[in-house]
């Protein structure tokens, strides 16, 4: 890794590395017959199309799309489709992730697909080739191409990899550390692609006149506070190159935690939503252990399809303030459960259902003993109930979906089996894949 011997201090560097459409690149991975192809993900199931190949973008099919929209466009252009397969992307994800920490003491994790590097007095001679490098190695190490954009502060990073995907010229590294290169830069992107821009400000800043970065970045400070916010005008500094964000080694707990899916099949019942809703407590309360935190409170939402008018449309949501907070997945399912019977509503077909954790804090924080929910069996109690989540957690993670937690049982028939789901290649023994030397 390059050192400087240099006494004098160093500018900021930051780079960001972002896979490249990164669910479509695990699975060509291990179909190689699919590069240069076109290539769809699909959603939980199967229902809409979450990720998309450069081809299919070419195509002009959105995200999100319903895949009984463009199913014309998928059979007449043989799009490869394939069911989501997270367990293959998480461990992708490690994967990439492992290989980037060679490159930089400071790795922010910011997404499933996209890290933060400080690079900060390790390549000031030539960022560029530093970004080649680390493409290189990722791509050798997972086969997974990345893009790298490299700024002084993280926004700067964000738009120079914006610009390393969209221009082929960049060979996938931009470096926007230099001014001139930078201005030119933000005179040609619209300036709802500025990291941290929604939709609505992006309209306001529209009518204001104000369309291309460039225009954002000349901005006075004060007034775009005074019009919008101060996150508008951290912005507005961290495109002039002042940092306000610095990288976090250490990701920050969730304070929400929301689990939840549409439905391919509509339910009907009350035991199938309760089904579908155990599951989901389960996937939040693991979420939930794993920042070693707990949830004060639980939200549980219903509803039906809002855009097929024919049918009578209901949606109801419940909140509850916990007597004590925790993350035992069973106090979560029984609760949820207990609030979804004060909502469910017999003759209503149900598209989609979840459940909110809330006033999230650390397992450590001191808890105030519920006097009124006693109970006999030491398992649901104290140090006991810990230990045995804990143990779960431990063999569901060597053995992905070993042991599911209810109180009633957990079952699978509201789930549609997919149809186009890729085999786990690289954590099950059993889908290992098969190559045949011929």
């Amino acid at each position: 890794m390059p050192t400087s011997t240099s006494s004098a201090p160093f500018q900021p560097l930051i780079a960001l590395v972002d896979c490249n459409n990164f669910y479509v690149s695990c699975e060509r991975v291990f179909r190689p017959d699919l590069l240069n192809k076109p290539v769809a993900v699909l959603s939980n199931n199967d229902g809409c199309i979450v990720a998309r190949s450069q081809e299919v973008k070419d195509l002009g099919i959105k995200m999100a799309t319903p895949v009984h929209q463009v199913q014309d466009l998928i059979d007449h252009h043989h799009i490869q489709l394939f069911s989501s397969n997270y367990t293959l992307y998480a461990d992708l994800s490690q994967r990439v992730m492992q290989c980037l920490e060679a490159f930089s003491a400071l790795v922010e994790v910011y997404s499933i697909d996209e890290s933060f590097l400080d690079l900060t007095g390790l390549c000031q001679n030539d960022p560029v080739a530093y970004g080649q490098q680390i493409r290189q190695a990722v791509f050798k190490t997972t086969g997974i191409p990345v893009c790298v954009g490299i700024g002084s502060t993280k926004t700067l990073a964000k738009l120079a990899n914006y610009a390393a995907k969209k221009w082929k010229k960049t060979g996938g590294v931009l470096d926007l550390s230099d001014p001139i290169r930078r201005h030119k830069l933000m005179r040609l992107v619209p300036v709802n692609e500025v990291w941290g821009i929604g939709s609505q400000t992006s309209k306001r800043l529209q009518i204001m006149g104000i369309n291309t970065v460039y225009e954002l970045a000349c901005q006075p400070i004060e007034a775009i506070q005074a019009q919008f916010n101060i996150v508008v005008a951290r912005t507005v500094m961290e495109l002039n190159g002042i940092s306000c964000m610095s990288l976090e080694d250490i990701a920050a707990d969730k304070q929400q935690i929301v689990c939840s899916r549409s439905f391919k099949r509509r339910l009907t019942t009350y035991d199938e939503l309760a089904e579908a809703l155990a599951s989901f407590c389960s996937r939040a309360a693991e979420k939930l252990r794993k920042q070693n935190s707990v949830a004060g409170s639980i939200t549980v939402f219903i509803r039906t399809n809002p855009y097929n008018l024919n049918e009578p449309q209901y949606q109801r949501s419940v909140h509850s303030l916990l007597n004590q907070a925790t993350s035992d997945t069973r106090h979560i399912i029984t609760i949820a459960k207990r609030l979804l019977q004060d909502i469910y509503r017999a003759g209503y077909r149900f598209q989609k259902c979840g459940v909110q954790l809330g006033h999230i804090q650390p397992s450590s924080t001191p808890k105030q003993v519920d006097l009124f929910n006693f109970t006999k069996n030491p398992l649901y109690s104290g140090s006991n109930g810990v230990a045995l989540m804990a143990t779960i957690d431990k063999i569901n993670q060597r053995f992905p979906k070993g042991i599911s937690v209810s109180t009633t049982g957990i079952k699978n028939s509201w789930q549609t089996p997919v149809e186009y789901l890729s085999p786990r290649y690289t954590t099950q023994w059993k889908e290992l894949a098969i190559v045949k030397c011929l």
